[in-house]
């Protein structure tokens, strides 16, 4: 059976932004990219990619030369899990299936059905990312809050 996946580049962006909120104490101090890569283990020359394109879509600004880095633009619990992997991949949905037709008019035996679980499969991925905000998962970090589906670590 395949899985619905977040890409790579998803869960690098997660991870980089989880590591900024949890090292927010100081908003205006930006966070260089080597020290987000050393304490995620994400590789810099990818991790610097993906950061870019975070700065595009307005989660994180930048600031250039000595003492430079990232910051997040909003208070972490404003940023969610869904709008991080959306930043990124682009639309979260179960695959690239296309719209079922309504009027009862299915072209191939089957098509519709799937099609509209295919859609409900990526709304309902799409609800479960965005209930998670990176304050939610700094708590959940620091092992001051619950974890994600009622486990732990």
């Amino acid at each position: 059976m395949a899985a619905v996946k977040v890409s790579t580049r998803g869960d690098y962006a997660s991870r980089a932004l989880l590591s900024l909120a949890l090292h927010d104490g100081d908003a205006d101090k930006p966070t260089a990219v080597r020290d987000i890569a050393e304490r995620t283990g994400l590789p810099q020359p990818y991790l610097e990619q993906i950061l870019l394109t975070l700065k595009g879509a307005g989660l994180v600004r930048s600031k250039r030369g000595v003492g430079g880095g990232y910051v997040l633009t909003r208070d972490p619990c404003a940023i969610s899990l869904a709008e991080i992997v959306s930043a990124v991949d682009g639309p979260i949905q179960a695959g690239d299936f296309g719209e079922p037709h309504t009027d009862g008019s299915c072209h191939h035996e089957g098509q519709c059905v799937l099609l509209a679980i295919w859609a409900l499969a990526g709304d309902q991925m799409r609800e479960l990312l965005g209930s998670f905000s990176l304050a939610d998962l700094a708590t959940a970090t620091r092992g001051d809050g619950a974890w994600p589906g009622g486990g732990s670590f």
